[in-house]
């Protein structure tokens, strides 16, 4: 076996590993309702609250912020199910004994986390505009992302590829 081989296996079982660990926490019934509320207002909920919070405080001023966040969201929401249709990794809750749903899936396929992948996107926009709410915005995002593993619904590699391609599309939101 090549070492790229052996380094590839290596990697799959830590994220096999790392998402049977995380995905223990839900055998806490606060830690399963606490992150079930997060997952869920990272539907969208909280990101729709932001937009509509920021026009009605800073009125016409926040629009270009806002329109950028809505423009970056679609580009994510394009990209992670353009990702998903061509890898269709199942979920680790579909496919891994030991690992258990804690909330219901949004569809089937696990890569990449559109939940991180929007909340890193979004949040990074925000915080460019509105550094103020980092203190906010950061903590929710990183909690967003470890819900999606502790309900089983995705895989570590999962999360980190949404984190770094919703930086990569906000970047680039600042591009053009």
């Amino acid at each position: 076996m090549s070492r790229l081989a052996s380094g590839l296996m290596q990697l799959r079982d830590w994220d096999h590993a790392l998402c049977i660990h995380f995905n223990r926490g839900i055998r806490i019934r606060t830690v399963l309702c606490f992150f079930r509320i997060v997952s869920r207002l990272g539907d969208g909920v909280f990101w729709y609250v932001l937009g509509l919070a920021l026009l009605a405080v800073e009125g016409v001023q926040a629009l270009v912020p806002v329109v950028q966040m809505v423009a970056t969201g679609a580009v994510c929401t394009v990209l992670y199910k353009w990702l998903k249709s061509r890898t269709s990794r199942p979920r680790p809750c579909a496919v891994e004994a030991a690992v258990h749903a804690g909330a219901d899936p949004l569809d089937a396929f696990s890569f990449p986390s559109g939940h991180t992948l929007h909340a890193v996107a979004f949040t990074l926009v925000a915080t460019a505009h509105y550094p103020a709410l980092a203190w906010l915005l950061v903590p929710f995002s990183v909690l967003v992302a470890i819900s999606r593993l502790i309900l089983g619904l995705h895989y570590p590699s999962d999360v980190l590829a949404g984190a770094a391609l919703g930086a990569l599309v906000a970047g680039l939101s600042f591009c053009v």
